[in-house]
């Protein structure tokens, strides 16, 4: 298979393929969220992505920026907390960025999941260090990057992005949280992976083992 570009059946079982991290790890993730939140990151991840596979599967979109928008739309409605408006905004605006495309190459999707994190920055304000899910994505999209400028394929820039993802994640362990409800526990919230840095990883695995396939 050509890794050349993701198709809309990719970018469906990427979705897919997230759902079923996410619950798989749906009681790791509420066990971290127990320690620094609400203790339901792991039960809205799961209900979100549910709702989003079932919906991709009814209605079936024929371009890129309806799947996404569907997604974002999908996860803003269905998952409570930050989460929702987050992961929301993050494929919404990846959508707005895609196009009314049927595939992207690694340079668009690149360029899609950075709109999606000045989405997600917009929305939450957030800032490296500051312990969220930025902290995660926002190396994995310069990895991504620099992986394009040397002319790799998806799946190499995926590849490189997954891993510094989880680079990102585990520096978060450290922090002591800046933002939401994690914040307000001060010096507490250090020694703890953040929850959203930690599904994060997830939707970055998933896209590699998605494109690597």
């Amino acid at each position: 298979m050509s890794t050349s570009t993701i198709s809309l059946d990719q970018l469906i079982a990427w979705l897919s393929r997230f759902r079923d991290l996410v619950t798989e790890k749906q009681s790791y993730l509420t066990e971290l969220d127990s320690a620094i939140g609400d203790a339901d990151h792991g039960s809205n991840m799961v209900r979100g992505m549910n709702a989003v596979v079932e919906k991709v599967g009814a209605e079936p979109a024929s371009a890129a920026d309806a799947l996404l928008k569907s997604v974002g739309m999908t996860l803003v409605t269905s998952v409570g907390g930050a989460s929702g408006p987050l992961y929301g905004t993050l494929f919404l605006r990846m959508g707005v960025n895609a196009g009314p495309v049927t595939e992207l190459d690694a340079a668009a999707l690149g360029a899609s999941l950075r709109a999606g994190l000045e989405g997600v920055v917009a929305r939450g304000k957030a800032e490296a260090g500051d312990k969220t899910m930025f902290d995660a994505l926002a190396p994995a999209l310069d990895a991504w990057d620099a992986a394009v400028a040397d002319g790799a394929d998806i799946a190499a820039a995926a590849s490189a992005a997954f891993a510094a993802a989880e680079k990102g994640r585990d520096a978060t362990e450290p922090l002591v949280a800046r933002k939401g409800r994690a914040s307000y526990l001060g010096e507490r919230s250090a020694g703890h992976l953040d929850p959203g840095a930690t599904s994060s990883t997830l939707l970055l695995q998933a896209l590699a083992e998605t494109v690597a396939s």
